[in-house]
């Protein structure tokens, strides 16, 4: 199995994006509504890591983020299909009619 990191560089005004957004907070706070025995369960395992709840519970978010994140900007291939992409990339077809219709329509700033 071959991965293909991505960058995302932006979006086009008006036009479908598969990022996702990101909502901004200007506190340095966040507040969770949890059941009772979903907390002592938390504090628990802060406690048995010798730290306190909001470096365990910030930690952990953390982490699966990470995951979450890396995930998404792989790209997941066969050797072969890695191999096409290579040589695509290398040796790219020639602009047909609907890429130069497309290229046309373009801003001529993006």
């Amino acid at each position: 199995m071959w991965m293909i990191s991505c960058t995302y560089i932006g979006c086009i005004e008006n036009e479908f994006c598969a990022m996702s957004r990101v909502a901004l907070d200007d506190t340095n706070r966040m507040n969770l509504r949890i059941k009772p025995e979903v907390k002592a369960r938390l504090l628990r395992a802060a406690a048995l890591r010798h730290t306190d709840l909001t470096s365990f519970v910030t930690q952990s978010a953390l982490r699966e983020a990470d995951a979450i994140i890396a995930e998404a900007d792989v790209v997941k291939t066969t050797e072969r299909d890695f191999t096409r992409i290579l040589d695509l990339l290398d040796n790219p077809p020639k602009p047909n009619a609907k890429l130069r219709a497309a290229a046309a329509a373009l801003p001529k700033s993006l």
